[in-house]
């Protein structure tokens, strides 16, 4: 959506320093085609949505050449002179403002979009932030645990069950205990409750929650942006500071935070292995020294943290995505 901070905000940094940006606004997407073709690539590789073929794009692996053309807000832009894309999709189907009717069309140009930006790197360059591909690892928080493990941050030790009385020994085992989605649809971080959450356990029969050892420390949200890192540091006795004034009747405060050297190395190494050029790296301060990463967000909502403490994350991602034409 243009007007949602992370994107208005990209935007603009791109605007102030001369970039052609094209917005495509998904509900526009009823009124918006897109071809795209992959010639060279053999019978049965190429792909199509509304219209003839744009002029001839860049070559690619085995002399594949990528072309089509976008016709959107009012322009028309070869495939080709894009060099790079920052992607906050929205599902046609979650989309307001469109009729049902037009839901068939904007879903063959959403995807056709999308199938674009997978192949775009590979065939002329272009710079993507990031691809949709790359962003899958956040889909199950204990798959993506594993890949964190390897990078040298401590993991909370994790349940995922829908076993009441298995959740309960690991509660006890723990002094306590957390609990929040398996997937990466958003969710609210929750103290587990003997008293108010013991009764609801045998609800987990109709899908099972991931429950994790509670830790204490303050926690540090990271913006890696191709090389560089923004560290926020979080001053809040919430257990989700995300919703702070709901939990503890008042909202966190936020400061920006200088990390060590091997600390940040570790979140660029971190993010470039997930695919991740742009990534929101959810870390935790433990008394004892260690560093906990809980996850890694493949499309961090920055907005707030850059409201918050003027760190230039908005400006540091218009930078690397122009830094192909520089």
């Amino acid at each position: 959506m243009p007007a949602e901070p992370p994107t208005a905000m990209v935007t603009r940094a791109l605007a102030d320093r001369g970039a052609d940006v094209l917005a495509v606004d998904p509900q526009s997407l009823a009124r918006t085609t897109v071809d795209l073709e992959l010639s060279g690539a053999g019978p049965g590789e190429s792909g199509e949505s509304g219209g003839p073929g744009g002029p001839g794009g860049p070559g690619g692996p085995g002399g594949c050449r990528l072309s089509g053309v976008i016709r959107a807000g009012g322009r028309a832009v070869r495939l080709d002179r894009v060099t790079a894309a920052y992607l906050r999709p929205v599902e046609p189907e979650f989309t307001p403002g469109l009729a049902p009717a037009e839901r068939t069309h904007a879903r063959r140009v959403h995807d056709t979009l999308l199938s674009f930006t997978e192949v775009a790197h590979a065939m002329g360059g272009c710079r993507l932030a990031n691809p949709l591909s790359a962003m899958t690892s956040n889909t199950s928080k204990p798959y993506q645990a594993q890949l964190i493990a390897r990078h040298g941050f401590y993991t909370p030790a994790t349940l995922v069950s829908d076993d009441p009385e298995e959740v309960l020994g690991f509660v006890d085992r723990h002094g306590g205990a957390v609990y929040k989605s398996t997937s990466g649809i958003r969710s609210v971080v929750t103290a587990f409750d003997p008293v108010r959450d013991t009764g609801r356990l045998e609800r987990l029969r109709w899908c099972p929650v991931q429950f994790q050892e509670r830790l204490d420390g303050p926690d540090v949200r990271v913006h890696v942006v191709g090389e560089r890192t923004f560290a926020v540091l979080v001053d809040s006795t919430a257990v989700d500071y995300r919703y702070a004034r709901a939990q503890v009747g008042v909202d966190a405060r936020l400061h920006a935070h200088q990390l060590d050297d091997d600390t940040a190395e570790r979140c660029v190494t971190l993010a470039s292995d997930l695919g991740l050029p742009f990534a929101g790296v959810d870390l935790k301060l433990l008394p004892d020294g260690r560093i906990a990463c809980f996850e890694v967000n493949p499309s961090p909502g920055f907005s707030w943290y850059e409201s918050e403490t003027g760190l230039p994350i908005a400006a540091a991602v218009a930078d690397w995505l122009l830094a192909r034409a520089a």
